[in-house]
């Protein structure tokens, strides 16, 4: 039995093909999947080669947030049963899946659909740097980079009782979804006084509380110019490439601002405690939000592709990296 699978097999280039379904071993299950997500920044960096993200070591399969049904379950499986619904976390792009147990989220809402239920994963990413910031309602706060983490993390410090909340990005389109997503202001950071704005933004204090999403260091140096006395930086995005010189005694140092390290492995691996919850909970707690209608998924879809696409779609992306968010293929038919 094959699969059809997306394959970065170099430089730039991503195919589709057919390959060998893995066994379904002890505590393993096969997942017939709906949709996968992709995560631009990531898989950018992965088909580009660039600095931690696997360098240039070829072939690469990608595709860590998506949803399908449970098709066989092997020997030791407890938690999931034929025909359920399940999120997959570090699968592929694949019409089939076989993740270990561990890697599975139940869905049980027959409510949500699928297509929301899809983007979970790569959501409680942006959850879980918000909850590292520890904010309390009436501080401000603001997003620097506005892709999938970025809109996502405007919502989360929107619920979490922030005010202001400030997104930042290049891109116009991505800063007029973030307003109709919950932010207050959305700016430019290349326009003049960029920091300065903000602080005008915020009684002159400078934000409590920042998520920087692009990993860019310029954007992080430019997050601490934003931040106000004691305030907190959580760093979501991840670093390619470190190029921006910082003077840590005067941005971070002096003003005693908290760096605060937020990849999405840096999680509890068993119970959740205040501010800290492990992947399993975060997903429960949005399946729970978007089931209430308290979080919005569907504006942030932006294009719903077969995977005969997907090399186009890969170019497209190596060559624009503010190419649209919310990107999704669809595996229902494959």
């Amino acid at each position: 039995m094959t699969r059809k699978s997306i394959v970065f097999t170099g430089l730039k280039t991503a195919e589709l093909m057919d390959e060998p379904i893995p066994d379904v071993a002890g505590g393993n299950v096969l997942v017939k999947m709906e949709y996968t997500v992709v995560s631009g920044g990531t898989e950018r960096a992965c088909i580009m080669g660039m600095p931690n993200a696997g360098g240039s070591d070829f072939p690469k399969r990608l595709g860590y947030c998506g949803v399908g049904r449970v098709a066989r379950v092997g020997p030791g499986v407890s938690s999931v049963a034929d025909g359920d619904r399940v999120l997959v976390y570090h699968g592929i792009h694949s019409n089939w899946n076989v993740a270990d147990e561990s890697q599975l989220v139940k869905v049980d809402d027959e409510n949500i659909d699928s297509l929301d239920a899809a983007f979970v994963i790569i959501a409680t990413m942006g959850l879980g740097a918000v909850r590292k910031l520890e904010v309390e309602i009436g501080e401000s706060a603001m997003v620097m980079g506005l892709g999938l983490l970025g809109l996502f993390s405007v919502q989360f410090l929107a619920l979490s009782g922030a005010n202001p909340v400030i997104a930042a990005d290049l891109n116009p389109s991505r800063r007029a979804l973030a307003l109709e997503l919950g932010a207050d202001h959305a700016i430019d950071p290349t326009e003049n006084d960029f920091a300065g704005k903000t602080k005008r933004l915020t009684r002159g204090r400078g934000v409590n509380a920042c998520v920087e999403v692009t990993g860019v260091s310029k954007a992080m140096s430019q997050a601490l110019d934003c931040a106000s006395w004691m305030g907190r930086v959580a760093l979501l995005g991840c670093t390619r490439v470190s190029d921006c010189a910082v003077d840590y005694y005067m941005k971070v140092h002096r003003p005693g601002v908290k760096l605060i390290g937020a990849h999405n492995f840096v999680r509890p691996k068993v119970d959740s405690y205040p501010h800290h919850w492990t992947h399993r909970d975060d997903c429960l707690a949005i399946l729970d939000l978007i089931s209430a209608k308290k979080f919005r998924v569907r504006p942030i879809v932006s294009r719903v592709a077969a995977p005969v696409a997907a090399p186009g779609i890969y170019r497209a992306l190596c060559d624009d990296p503010s190419f649209p968010v919310g990107t999704v293929f669809d595996w229902r038919n494959s």
